[in-house]
């Protein structure tokens, strides 16, 4: 009887443990599913932190337009117009880009690369409305134009604070590639103060770069933040294909509202310089010259009265603030100089020999002074065109007249003018500064003669039908 005692109280005591040992087992599963949830709620709660980028795509989207060009050319030569024969206007479409408004009445801005100085210059707008466009100014060292057309009340991006955004931030590109309209992509800022080697030594590059799917005919188009902020004009890609194949470059808004500032006040832009030359601080010149860090510019030495040479800057010295802003490399110090007009006063932190020494630099022109130079020139009809100053014509019989300085695909090409060619008279009326050529021309319809005389003293006449 004890026996049997015994073994219920034992098994009793078994199930007793054993109930235990199940539910404290059981309890350590649900706990783990408890230490699991947290990772679920992460993975959910990172999925609803993604930016909402709906309300900067409907900002940028109608502010961005379609650029189209085109260019006549007139068959035939100068003896037609002896023999009674009419030339024949023919019409060559050329590359189209984006182009972004920047004003509610009408100021455009898009690349240099986009316009070509085509002589006819369509926008379409995202409401499908056409416009003919009016080339305000350019300049290709920095690749940007400015347009305008004739309007009112249109929907306009404002300016972003390109200095503010960081490596990592999401952006998004809207343009018209392939003739798309209103395409917007979206991607990161994957580097700051790129220089890719696209254009001369003399132009200034420091590009936003970008992942963003950005392709032929977005040239010109808005990179945005996701406040709907223009912080860059889409430029360049980076293929060998031709199309998009990982990254993408913009000009920094701070440069391009600088520029759009200069182009309506001077009519082009005001380029400041420091007045150095300068290097970039690679790990070999680092040893060279026994410097402290690989940060920085390098100032190898100062121009003779400029600006760095009057503030006290010295050959030696490694630039590494400009207005607080960190400068690492060559294209971040033209990108904060690039901001700023002659005249202009900056802070410039140096290093020099272990100490940090602070500058205040008054900004001067490549004239080495603080006077704007207002343009000369007009870029109108595919050319360039200079009022002529009496040095110009000393040798020749006028006293007055606009020349051709420079001449790409337009009309003035297309009837044979050359470079060099100083117009006198548009049907007889005389011509005395540059911008009276696209006003008297765009007065005339029919027959057009353009008179002038060549600096080799060879009088000339070109004749064609405007419609």
């Amino acid at each position: 009887m004890k026996k049997i005692v015994f073994v219920l109280i034992s098994a009793f005591i078994g199930g007793v443990i054993g109930t235990i040992i199940y539910k404290s087992q059981n309890k350590n599963e649900t706990s783990s599913e408890f230490l699991l949830s947290p990772r679920l709620n992460y993975t959910n709660n990172f999925s609803q932190s993604l930016p909402d980028f709906t309300y900067a795509a409907e900002l940028a989207v109608p502010a961005v337009v379609h650029v189209k060009t085109e260019v006549s050319y007139t068959s035939g030569n100068i003896f037609d117009f002896f023999f009674g024969y009419a030339p024949q206007t023919y019409t060559q479409k050329l590359p189209v880009g984006s182009g972004v408004i920047v004003s509610s009445d009408g100021y455009i801005v898009t690349n240099n690369h986009v316009i070509i100085n085509p002589d006819n210059i369509e926008v379409s707008l995202w409401d499908k409305r056409s416009f003919k466009a009016k080339l305000i100014a350019t300049d290709p060292s920095i690749d940007i134009a400015l347009l305008k057309i004739d309007a009112e009340n249109l929907p306009y991006l404002n300016f972003g604070n390109s200095d503010e955004l960081r490596v990592g931030e999401w952006v998004l590109a809207v343009g018209n590639p392939f003739n798309l309209t209103s395409t917007v992509t979206a991607g990161i800022v994957s580097a700051k103060a790129r220089k890719i080697g696209l254009s001369s030594p003399m132009s200034l590059e420091s590009f936003i770069q970008t992942d963003a799917a950005v392709n032929p005919g977005n040239s010109g188009g808005a990179l945005v933040n996701i406040k709907g902020e223009l912080v860059g004009i889409n430029t360049a890609i980076a293929s060998q294909t031709g199309s998009y194949i990982g990254y993408a470059f913009a000009i920094p808004s701070n440069i391009v509202k600088k520029a759009i500032s200069d182009f309506i006040k001077y009519g082009e832009v005001q380029r400041a310089y420091l007045g150095v030359i300068i290097q970039s601080i690679t790990d070999e010149l680092r040893k060279q010259k026994n410097l402290s860090t690989t940060m920085g510019v390098y100032v190898e030495d100062v121009t003779p009265g400029g600006s760095a040479q009057e503030a006290g800057i010295k050959p030696g010295d490694i630039i590494v603030k400009i207005n607080d802003v960190e400068i690492r490399d060559i294209p971040q110090l033209q990108e904060q100089i690039g901001q700023f007009e002659p005249g202009q006063s900056v802070k410039v932190e140096v290093l020099r020999e272990g100490k940090v020494l602070k500058f205040d630099v008054i900004l001067k022109n490549y004239k080495n002074n603080t006077t704007p130079s207002i343009s000369k020139y007009s870029n109108v009809l595919g050319a360039k065109l200079k009022t002529i100053e009496p040095s110009d014509v000393k040798n020749l019989k006028i006293k007055e007249g606009v020349q051709v300085v420079e001449i790409k695909p337009g009309l003035l090409q297309s009837i044979g003018i050359q470079k060099g060619f100083i117009i006198t008279s548009i049907n007889g009326t005389p011509v005395k500064k540059a911008e009276e050529v696209e006003l008297l021309l765009n007065k005339i319809k029919g027959n057009v003669t353009i008179e002038g005389i060549y600096p080799n003293g060879m009088y000339a006449y070109y004749s064609f039908i405007k419609k």
